[in-house]
């Protein structure tokens, strides 16, 4: 069973889930990466040369076609000489772009989404709402209940869609913190739908009762810098470490000496939001409750009161209060963790994500012999 994985990108660190699917997917796992006009193969470089160029080059001027046609020539010749069975496009666009290679092989499809590409409008429009995607895909992939309530309304037809959340790595079930220390953490891009900056905000608030308190934020990206500017000027040097990208190892050492995962997403401007935060989940495995917002896939993961705390979105000062609950109540924190840990391993378990998959592609497979 050959399976073609097609990525935007090579090992994101916040695209945990892309590698979880190349290394615990079935079968013989062939990953492709990058842009259209330079597709990577692992292990072998780029495919987009070999002794047919010239010919397609000449094809393309004859029959004045588009440039994405020639680049799709090449992405046709290594599928077919790899004789793939199925194609995981990640990410609504990535389907799009090839999906005419695809078809001409007459390959079997499934679309997986992850939450920009099924809530940012530019995109949504860019791609015609993804409507050639859903008439070709035997699978629709939805990672949380609002995105495959916003797939329904964009066209995709419910017999394609699955709701396939995803799990954390099962070496976050191994991390047991004491509940000891006044320290929160946070792991994610610096982006608008993240909104770091309202951690910052709640904190200022925390700071004033508990002096001692301590915030991780580690992550990169655009709104790094401001971040940071906006640390010094609330006077939070001494209480908030900015770290950068971190590794996993790094990731559960923060989460074994802190009380509590913090997250405060927002639906961005341009409509951009989260699917559910791979982030979140890994706390949870970890045995920790999450202070989070009422967004996307996140209620379908924390249940208010009992494995985390919600408040709406940007109300940083509500942030404020339940973090300074959470520090006169520790030993709540620790019980809604023990509840947080068993929800996750429960019912959004790795296991059960990459199970879901391996049986969507096997179907195909079966019935495409």
């Amino acid at each position: 069973m050959n399976v073609a994985i097609l990525s935007p990108s090579k090992n994101a660190y916040s695209e945990t889930f892309i590698q979880a699917h190349k290394n615990y997917l079935d079968g013989n796992i062939l990953y492709y990466y990058g842009n259209s006009k330079n597709i990577i193969l692992e292990g072998q470089g780029s495919i987009n040369k070999n002794s047919n160029s010239f010919f397609y080059k000449l094809k393309r001027k004859f029959f004045k076609k588009k440039y994405r046609w020639y680049f799709n020539q090449f992405l046709i010749d290594s599928l077919s000489k790899n004789k793939i069975d199925v194609v995981l496009a990640e990410y609504g666009p990535t389907a799009e772009i090839y999906l005419e290679a695809i078809k001409e092989l007459h390959i079997p499809l499934i679309v997986h989404f992850h939450g920009y590409d099924a809530s940012k409008k530019s995109i949504i429009l860019e791609n015609d709402n993804y409507k050639k995607s859903f008439e070709y895909a035997s699978y629709i992939i939805a990672v949380s209940k609002k995105m495959y309530n916003d797939l329904l309304t964009f066209g995709c037809p419910e017999s394609k869609l699955i709701l396939n959340t995803y799990g954390p790595n099962p070496k976050f079930y191994e991390v047991n913190s004491l509940f000891d220390n006044e320290q929160f953490i946070a792991v994610g891009r610096f982006v608008n739908k993240k909104a770091p900056y309202y951690l910052l905000l709640s904190f200022a608030e925390v700071i004033k009762e508990f002096p001692n308190a301590k915030l991780i934020i580690a992550g990169k990206g655009d709104l790094w810098n401001t971040c940071k500017n906006l640390s010094v000027a609330l006077g939070l040097e001494k209480n908030v470490s900015l770290p950068g990208v971190i590794s996993p190892g790094q990731f559960q050492k923060y989460l074994s000496e802190s009380l509590t995962f913090v997250q405060h997403s927002v639906i961005a401007e341009d409509g951009d939001s989260e699917g559910t935060p791979v982030a979140i989940l890994e706390a949870c495995a970890a045995g920790l409750p999450v202070i989070s917002t009422n967004h996307a896939g996140i209620p379908d993961v924390i249940i208010d009161g009992e494995t985390g705390l919600l408040v709406n979105e940007h109300d940083y000062k509500a942030m404020a209060s339940k973090i300074k609950y959470i520090l006169n109540e520790k030993d709540l924190a620790k019980r809604m963790g023990e509840n947080s840990r068993k929800r996750i391993r429960d019912n959004f378990s790795l296991e059960k994500h990459i199970g879901k998959l391996d049986e969507l592609i096997k179907s195909l497979v079966i019935n495409n012999e």
